[in-house]
């Protein structure tokens, strides 16, 4: 099952000035590439109070130099994590390209109106099925989730209200590595990492 890595290479030189910058670029072509389904997906690690981790698959909803952003419920298991333990990590795993994107940092919620208005863009039928789910917790059968989001649609006919358990995380990076596949094992890692309030960029052994 050995795989080459040879298609791209990640030199300091060639590297954007500031880590959002060169995660556009990334992102912008892993949107691209037509093997890559959904390249907004990335896996979310979390630990709890007591250090046990645990990582889930969730999807990027906006991006910008302050932070990374998802939603979730409040009391899922990595919600009720990231309140004992506000911290997380972000991989963004685009094997078809030979790269990865690392992002370690501090998790904050967003306020209420931006929740508010990215639950208003959502397809009604995610709207019923995040409202009416219990996220994490043990259910007896999925009829007992069918019925509840019945139930649910029948009461709001129309306009279905975001419940006040659901909202946005935003992840503040302190490291963003940037990963590319090369030869020979000898991968390419570079990483910003916030230093007070400058990021120096550094070179990890692969």
């Amino acid at each position: 099952m050995r795989v080459g890595y040879d298609r791209a290479a990640l030199s300091e030189e060639s590297l954007a000035d500031t880590w959002f910058a060169q995660f556009s670029l990334w992102f912008a072509e892993a949107a691209v590439a037509s093997e890559i389904v959904e390249p907004n997906a990335m896996i979310v690690a979390t630990a709890a109070a007591n250090g046990t981790p645990s990582a889930r698959t969730v999807l990027l909803k906006d991006a910008t130099e302050h932070g990374l952003e998802f939603f979730t419920h409040y009391t899922s298991r990595k919600g009720r994590e990231l309140t004992e333990n506000p911290r997380a990590t972000l991989l963004f795993p685009w094997h078809p390209l030979q790269r990865q994107v690392n992002v370690a940092g501090i998790v904050h919620r967003v306020d209420e109106a931006e929740s508010d208005a990215y639950w208003r863009t959502r397809p009604r039928g995610s709207q019923l099925g995040s409202a009416a789910s219990p996220q994490s917790r043990v259910v007896p059968n999925r009829a007992a989730l069918e019925n509840a989001e019945a139930a649910l649609a029948a009461e709001h006919p129309d306009d279905v209200p975001r419940p006040a358990t659901w909202g946005g995380f935003r992840v503040v990076p302190y490291t963003v590595e940037f990963w590319q596949g090369r030869p020979d094992r000898l991968h390419d890692r570079l990483r910003y990492r916030r230093d007070g309030e400058t990021w120096v960029v550094e070179r990890l052994g692969p």
